[in-house]
């Protein structure tokens, strides 16, 4: 019989493989959760994993209303309580008027998930100063201010013991791009790589307040950020030479993932990047020698 390899290099094979449907076991009843730019793709699926798993959620939104309302009557249909707040995460203003209305309207957060991006994409050589400034500002000081005031109510409160056996549980959305050079982007992978040492940093210095501070790195995730690498044949069996796995990501890997890190079960991990990318951190250029 001859021999039959898999090359990792080669395209997704005919058909996309299969995946089970998401499952969030209930366990953050009694934690409101905030998640920006929760009105469409990643945040989207965030904010209704963790009401799935039992938590209110303030969703975040800067443009399209009537989507975050969507996201906002989906979370209710599972029983949980949300409210919407539109908020540029990148002005200080709006991240703390957002932050105040909900610890008005909850009492309290427990979980906030930093998750508000974006991409301005150009030649280094043609990136215009608002390009770069667009993009970290949002990417990076969004990320800043966001977490700043989740640390902030978190250390106010403290330790709730009947509810969770840490004081707060921060997720800051990063990207493999926090490791991997990405030559056309330059202002998103240095907004990405600032992120992870961020998110280090501010873990280390809580960490003693019963903080947990994590990152979560995705891959290829089919979101309408990123739709002309997927959306055709061609282009998804292209993408799927960096994915070993031979499948793109969905949304719901993230927010299960996301759901999993701020709950009990992970309490001893802090400071950590979870990266959710089918393993394209694994270079797999280099699986049949370079």
């Amino acid at each position: 019989m001859a021999e039959t390899t898999i090359d990792p290099t080669a395209p997704a094979l005919p058909g996309e493989r299969p995946r089970t449907a998401a499952r969030f076991p209930v366990v953050l009843e009694g934690q409101p959760a905030l998640v920006t730019g929760a009105n469409s793709g990643i945040g989207r699926a965030v904010a209704l994993g963790l009401a799935a798993s039992g938590a209110d959620v303030v969703v975040n939104y800067v443009v399209d209303p009537q989507a975050a309302e969507d996201v906002a009557h989906r979370i209710e249909a599972l029983g949980r309580k949300a409210m919407t707040v539109r908020a540029d995460v990148s002005s200080e203003e709006d991240v703390q008027s957002m932050f105040a209305s909900a610890v008005e309207h909850f009492g309290t957060l427990h979980i906030v998930v930093n998750n508000a991006g974006l991409q301005r994409d150009a030649p280094f050589h043609d990136m215009t100063l608002e390009q770069w400034n667009k993009v970290i500002g949002v990417n990076l000081t969004g990320q800043f201010l966001c977490a700043r005031e989740a640390i902030r109510e978190f250390k106010r409160r403290g330790v709730v013991k009947h509810i969770s056996v840490a004081a707060g549980k921060l997720i800051c959305m990063s990207s493999v791009h926090q490791e991997i050079p990405w030559a056309g982007h330059a202002n998103y992978a240095a907004s990405k790589g600032g992120v992870m040492q961020m998110m280090r940093s501010v873990a280390q210095e809580v960490a003693p307040l019963a903080i947990r501070v994590n990152g979560i790195a995705p891959g290829a995730i089919r979101t309408p950020i990123n739709r002309p690498a997927w959306e055709t044949k061609e282009a998804y069996e292209s993408l799927m030479t960096l994915v070993p796995y031979k499948r793109i990501g969905e949304p719901d890997d993230i927010a299960q993932a996301v759901a999993w890190l701020v709950s009990d079960a992970a309490d001893y991990v802090t400071g950590a990047t979870l990266f959710i990318d089918g393993g394209m951190m694994l270079f797999p250029g280099f699986a049949t020698g370079g």
